[in-house]
């Protein structure tokens, strides 16, 4: 077996060697001739850094990865000669000896691979220093170019001083000036000449312009003199004046010309807000002209009014709040303790509501003594005018009635003066986004602290609020237009809920009560009686199943008024849901019926019913006429009971053709029913005395 393995290792060992003599053997002769003439290891590395300039590195890759190899299989070979024990064979040695060789190349390899790396690194910060040069060469450059730019639109944007003069036109100039300036000939042809022309021609004319001021201003102090003296004069009769008046004041009593309130109240008008100026201006006018059971007068601190005026003229233009939250900084700074941000939210919210110190009070007299107090206050920051109402009574007034309610409450007396005007939201739109701004309620829940914002004020006050609410603004025309319909509204509206209140209290005690000039649209014999009357609420209303097309057709809403009416004869009983407006009588009530008699019946399941319901509410303006307007609501009522008569005895006759009946007929009735829906004799003729179908 060993004859058998030696031919492969002198094979390897003929390898070996020509390794060495390729790559390691002529180094060391190398390296011993540079120190055995230099004598120093920097001309060893001078060397090197010579013979990286002409060896490949791929060559020197190649063979770094031979060597590698050849030492891998040194290591093999000798761990084979020691498995076998051959400790002391040259082929051992051998080994050794070619692998530290080998070792030797790795290490040349390595020295010249470290050369290169900072060679190429001293190449790169060369390139980098070169191109930081560059840059800051172009930096240099650029800051050159800009300023040289700007010295040329410094050129280019100088105006000389007589740019800012402003000179006559040209054919002005050639029109007016003399020959011996303008000089035609030469200006026309030069623009300088011709502008040194104009400056000159200038000159002359304020000279002569200063002049004619000079004259001016000696004219203005003689007739200044002259106004002092006539004015120290009309000073020296202001006290004989005040006395004079003084002394008229009895006479002014007796005669019923206060004179000496009128002019004081006149004074405090010019410190109101324009709405309210405007508002007060054109009630006086009213008050004078049309209507004498009116009076106006204003309210409030007088002085905290011209205090706010002169804020208001220091800081004119001023949109927000943030100058006057500085200036209350800058006030507390003395104090030790900081207003945190929810202490100037609040603030901000208070301010928002903030009303004007002064206010106009109009005082309406009304039927039965009742006087209609009405408070006109300006808000400020949302700019919208607000009213209190508050209504005092009469000498006669009925308190004794539960259902009437909060007929005549200060809250509800005024709402849907006109149309859709319930007063509960601000006519301004921009308020809302100042409100959400601020993280506040709706301004319906500020209502108790504010007044209410109706339109009608709006307009009295000669506001009307446009998409566009900046340009909004107090038009005395606009509160002129309104005013004598609004007066005559707010009087019929009281009067309209006396009336209603006494109605309501006869029914409350069952009595129903038709007005004089009306007896003749019903029988002298109403055998149906009214048995209770009371309030109800719209949630009630809605839960009924006969009153649901009320409430669908929007005749029935959350504003109205409600109450329950209950009619009886004998066995039968019919319940009224009554809707009442709060524009009542100009909307007239509505009626919703359910009888209660063998079997419960509504117009659900009864076209009668129907009838009688349109009856009630399509033809009541049968009702109505120019003294019992405001009674349409008790003549409803009996005429309600009047078509339940003819329901019950006309049912009666045609249940029970034998026997005693229980509804006798009392009513004359031609016919029972006629027409394919069996329409019942509703409508009474007085002039015959009976019934008969529409």
């Amino acid at each position: 077996m060993s004859s058998t393995s030696t031919p492969p290792r002198d094979k390897d060992k003929k390898r070996k060697r020509t390794i060495k003599s390729e790559a390691v053997v002529s180094r060391p002769t190398e390296v011993k001739r540079i120190k055995a003439e230099g004598g120093q290891s920097t001309t060893a590395a001078y060397t090197e850094e010579d013979e990286v300039e002409t060896r490949d590195p791929q060559k020197d890759l190649e063979m770094h990865r031979a060597t590698c190899v050849d030492i891998m299989k040194v290591m093999d070979d000798i761990q084979k000669l020691k498995t076998e024990e051959k400790m002391d064979s040259p082929e051992l040695t051998e080994d050794r000896i070619h692998g530290s060789l080998q070792f030797l190349v790795l290490k040349k390899l390595n020295r010249l691979a470290h050369i290169r790396c900072k060679k190429v690194r001293d190449t790169t910060n060369e390139a980098k220093q070169k191109i930081d040069q560059y840059h800051l060469q172009l930096q240099n450059l650029l800051y050159e170019v800009m300023h040289l730019q700007k010295e040329i639109t410094k050129c280019l944007e100088f105006k000389s001083k007589d740019e800012e003069i402003e000179l006559v036109p040209v054919e002005e100039f050639y029109q007016d000036a003399p020959d011996s300036i303008s000089r035609p000939g030469v200006t026309k042809k030069d623009v300088h000449r011709q502008t040194l022309a104009r400056l000159e021609w200038e000159l002359e004319q304020r000279k002569s312009l200063a002049e004619k001021l000079k004259k001016s201003e000696t004219s203005k102090e003689l007739i200044g003199l002259e106004i002092r003296s006539k004015k120290e004069y009309l000073e020296s009769l202001q006290p004989m004046l005040k006395s004079i008046l003084q002394s008229t004041k009895p006479v002014q009593d007796y005669l019923g010309m206060p004179f000496d309130e009128i002019r004081e109240q006149h004074q405090i008008a010019y410190h109101l807000p324009e709405p309210l100026y405007v508002l007060y201006m054109q009630t006086s006018a009213y008050h004078e002209a049309c209507d004498k059971n009116m009076s106006v007068s204003l309210e409030g601190e007088l002085d905290a009014a011209k205090t706010l005026g002169a804020a208001d003229a220091e800081n004119p233009d001023e949109d927000s709040d943030s100058d006057q939250e500085e200036q209350e900084t800058t006030k507390r700074k003395s104090k030790h303790r900081r207003t945190t941000s929810g202490d100037r939210l609040a603030l901000k919210r208070q301010k928002v509501l903030r009303k004007h110190p002064l206010s106009v009070v109009v005082i309406i007299k009304c039927k039965d003594e009742y006087t209609l107090h009405l408070t006109y206050s300006y808000l400020m920051v949302l700019k919208i005018v607000t009213v209190t109402v508050k209504l005092l009574c009469g000498k006669d007034t009925v308190t004794s009635s539960v259902s009437k309610g909060d007929l005549l409450s200060p809250d509800s007396i005024l709402t849907c003066l006109y149309t859709g005007d319930h007063g509960h939201s601000t006519p301004n739109p921009s308020n809302l986004f100042e409100l959400n701004k601020l993280g506040m309620d709706e301004f319906s829940s500020y209502i108790s602290e504010t007044g209410h914002p109706y339109l009608w004020v709006q307009w009295q006050a000669g506001l009307e609020f446009l998409p566009d609410v900046s340009l909004v603004k107090a038009v005395s025309t606009v509160s002129a237009s309104y005013m004598e319909e609004t007066i005559k509204r707010l009087r019929g509206r009281v009067a309209a809920r006396l009336s209603l209140q006494k109605q309501l209290v006869a029914l409350e005690h069952g009595s129903v009560q038709v007005s004089a000039d009306l007896q003749h649209l019903f029988p002298s014999k109403i055998l149906c009686q009214l048995s209770s009357w009371k309030r109800s609420t719209y949630d009630d209303f809605i839960e009924l199943a006969y009153t649901r097309e009320l409430v669908e057709s929007n005749l029935a809403t959350d504003t109205d008024l409600y109450f329950t009416a209950q009619v009886e004869r004998r066995s039968a009983k019919m319940v009224v849901q009554v809707v009442v407006s709060p524009d009542y009588p100009n909307t007239p009530p509505v009626v919703a019926v359910s009888i209660n008699w063998k079997n419960e019946r509504t117009h659900l399941n009864d076209s009668n019913i129907r009838d009688m319901e349109a009856e009630i509410n399509i033809h009541y303006d049968e009702l109505i006429n120019s003294k019992s307007h405001d009674q349409l609501l008790t003549n409803q009522m009996q005429r309600l009971l009047m078509c339940f008569d003819i329901y019950l005895e006309t049912e009666a006759s045609n249940a029970s053709l034998e026997g005693p009946t229980e509804f006798p007929k009392e009513k004359v009735c031609p016919r029972l029913s006629r027409g394919p829906n069996r329409s019942k004799p509703y409508k009474y003729n007085a002039q015959l005395g009976m019934f008969t179908q529409r």
